[in-house]
C-alpha cells in the first residue's frame, strides 16, 4: 500500500503553524486542505477533547458564517489531538487563508455564552465542551501564528 503524502512529513520538526497539506484538482474543481497545526506533535501534549469539539464547533460555526463561506468544504479536527484541518475550493496557498484563520481564531477568544451546536438534538457528545482550554490553545495558536506562521512543511 502506497504511503499517504502526510505520513512523509517529519513530525518530530514540525511545529505550530499553517501549513499546506495537499492541493486537489478533479476536472475545474480545485480543493486545498491546509494543516492547523496548534502544537507540536510528540513534544507538546495533545489538546483535550472537550477543547477541541468547543474549538471545532466555534471554528465550524465561524467559518459558515464568514465571508468565505461559499469556499469552505470542511473544518475539524486532526485524529492525533494536535490542530485542524480547513478544506476550501481553490487552489490557495497559506498566505491566502491566514486572515481568515486569524479571525477565527480571534472570534474563539472573544467568544461568550453557549456553545452553538451544543444541544443533545444538535450534537453527539454535546456535554463535552471546554471553552476556557479552547481559548487557552487557540491563544497559543494565534501567537504562534504571529511569530512564525511556518507555511513550508520541514524538509525531512
Amino acid at each position: 500500500m502506497d504511503k499517504i503524502a502526510s505520513f512523509t512529513v517529519d513530525h518530530l520538526k514540525l511545529k505550530a503553524g499553517l501549513y499546506l497539506s495537499r492541493s486537489d484538482k478533479k476536472g475545474d474543481v480545485n480543493v486545498t486542505t491546509f494543516d492547523l497545526r496548534f502544537t507540536a506533535p510528540n513534544r507538546e501534549p495533545v489538546m483535550d477533547m472537550p477543547a477541541v469539539h468547543t474549538i471545532e464547533h466555534l471554528g465550524a460555526t465561524f467559518l459558515r458564517n464568514s465571508s468565505s463561506k461559499d469556499d469552505v468544504v470542511y473544518f475539524g479536527p486532526m485524529g492525533c489531538r494536535t490542530g485542524f484541518y480547513l478544506v476550501m475550493f481553490g487552489a490557495l496557498l497559506p498566505e491566502d487563508v491566514l486572515g481568515l484563520v486569524t479571525d477565527l481564531c480571534e472570534f474563539i477568544l472573544s467568544y461568550e455564552g453557549e456553545i452553538p451546536g451544543a444541544k443533545p438534538e444538535e450534537c453527539g457528545n454535546c456535554l463535552e465542551q471546554n471553552l476556557p482550554m479552547a481559548k487557552y490553545y487557540t491563544a497559543r495558536y494565534l501567537e504562534a501564528l504571529k511569530n512564525n506562521p511556518s507555511f513550508v512543511y520541514p524538509e525531512n
